[in-house]
């Protein structure tokens, strides 16, 4: 008897696939990759310096050159194995985790009008403080 009259100012909610979620995730976090390469390479740089400094100090100018490369080598060695890009940690996350990761985005975009994953993506890349939320995810969010 009753019928449920839909509200015609509301546009209807586009459904969020978990794959569209990812890539979401994924390519904010390249657009943001530079700044947070640069956080991970500290102890790099400080390793390479120390011994290019210990080079120069044995060996003189020609120690600069071997003191580099040696820290270089060492820096490799340490780091290696030891770090994954987001984008790859997004891609092994099992089924459940990243249905909850999608349910977060979802949270997060859920104010804005879109009608496909692209364009879902060109809003995000336009609104400085949705990129900024989904950053605070993908940075606090407990792999």
């Amino acid at each position: 008897m009753f019928r449920k009259v839909k509200d015609a100012r509301k546009p209807p909610e586009m459904s969020l696939r978990v794959e569209d979620a990812m890539n979401l995730l994924s390519d904010i976090w390249n657009a943001e990759q530079m700044k947070a390469a640069f956080k991970n390479v500290k102890q790099s740089l400080l390793v390479t310096g120390v011994m290019m400094v210990l080079g120069a100090i044995v060996m003189g100018p020609p120690g600069l050159a071997a003191g580099g490369g040696v820290g270089g080598c060492l820096s490799f060695w340490m780091s290696r194995g030891k770090f994954k890009s987001v984008p790859q940690i997004l891609k092994e996350l099992p089924p459940a985790e990243k249905e909850k990761l999608r349910r977060r985005v979802r949270d997060i975009v859920r104010n804005l009008e879109w009608t496909d994953a692209v364009q879902l993506t060109k809003m995000v890349m336009a609104n400085e403080a949705v990129q900024k939320q989904l950053l605070k995810l993908i940075i606090h969010y407990d792999i």
